[in-house]
């Protein structure tokens, strides 16, 4: 396994000490202005976090015990906990209460995760996209270490994980293309288009990816963060058609469509990858954009009914059977306001049609 950043140049993605997306960003492309960023630090809109408790169904460690081969429960955001090959998997794991490198500030959670970190049962894998705070929980990883067989990870990514303690022979570490066979199951780290760093001067040291995972019964597709790119056709043409692909669904916005997709890019990828179900992550947990929290669901499944898509949308906590998911649920409608619903519908489709849309 390797593990110094520095030994990782000949990476096709990697120049001079950095890595880089498959296509540079556009020139006429927006990137958010002052007014932008000030506008996301303290002055955001009040639809954007939910006025009421989220609905999450608590799970225990019986029920998971009980719980039949191929089921998948979203814990929150980008973490989802499923049952494939040999045992237990966890996506990008985080259970802190905020999406920060400070317990005092930043994007705080809606809700709670359905269960501990005590609660979980042996995870045979832990697979991550990247390195970004709600993504990377340097609390959630020390804490989960011992009871987890292996941690997948993008170049680079594993060296945050040996520093905070994580032993070498646990982390395996790839670029993109790259695989291995674990656990009953075959993950392939594949291309995404984002950014990585975890501070002011780690700017893209380390690799951002998507995952392919391949089991006997099934494939699924894991997005991580991404904008919208070629390369979810390529990544179909490879590895198509996927049975349920858990696709970036949120945290968009007009001046960053580079790094985040609008949900009729999500519908496009999922489309593109030659999926079967969609279901939408990356939402309903944390505070990181200036839409309303519950808007990428709607939307989601507005432009995913004009494609004829399935979407899966279940309550955090509660079982997806992968073999046979269950149709859209809008649950977040018993926590909407009725009065805050157009003010949200006044903007959402602002640039759904822009940057290849």
């Amino acid at each position: 396994m390797r593990t110094p950043i520095l030994e990782y140049g000949d990476s096709p993605q990697s120049r001079e000490g950095r890595f880089h997306n498959l296509s540079p960003r556009p020139a006429d492309m927006p990137e958010p202005d002052a007014r932008t960023i000030w506008n996301a630090l303290f002055n955001k809109p009040t639809f954007t976090v939910p006025r009421a408790p989220v609905p999450v169904l608590q799970l225990t460690r019986a029920q998971l015990d009980a719980a039949p081969h191929a089921s998948l429960f979203r814990l929150g955001h980008s973490t989802v906990l499923f049952k494939l090959g040999e045992g237990w998997w966890l996506t990008d794991p985080v259970f802190s209460k905020r999406a920060s490198p400070f317990t005092f500030a930043g994007p705080k959670r809606f809700h709670a995760p359905p269960l501990s970190l005590d609660e979980l049962p042996p995870i045979r894998g832990v697979i991550l996209s990247h390195d970004h705070y709600d993504h990377l929980d340097r609390a959630t990883i020390k804490a989960l270490a011992p009871k987890v067989e292996c941690f997948l990870t993008p170049l680079g990514v594993g060296d945050r994980l040996l520093a905070w303690g994580v032993p070498a022979a646990k982390i395996h570490q790839f670029d993109w293309w790259q695989g291995i066979e674990v656990g009953g199951l075959r993950l392939t780290a594949t291309p995404a288009q984002h950014f990585s760093g975890r501070g002011l001067r780690d700017g893209n040291r380390t690799l951002w990816c998507s995952w392919v995972i391949q089991a006997a019964e099934l494939q699924m597709f894991f997005s991580g963060d991404t904008g919208y790119f070629d390369g979810f056709a390529e990544i179909g043409r490879r590895f198509g058609p996927f049975d349920v692909t858990l696709m970036e669904t949120g945290a968009y916005d007009e001046h960053w469509p580079y790094v985040h997709m609008h949900p009729r890019q999500t519908v496009q990828a999922h489309l593109d990858l030659d999926g079967g179900w969609l279901l939408p992550i990356h939402n309903g947990t944390f505070d990181l954009a200036l839409h309303a929290w519950y808007e990428p669901f709607e939307q989601v499944l507005e432009w995913a009914g004009q494609q004829g898509v399935p979407v899966a949308t279940p309550r955090m906590g509660e079982r997806v059977d992968l073999r046979s998911p269950r149709a859209a649920e809008r649950w977040w409608r018993e926590v909407v306001n009725k009065e805050e619903q157009p003010k949200a519908r006044g903007c959402r489709m602002r640039w759904a049609n822009q940057y290849g849309c």
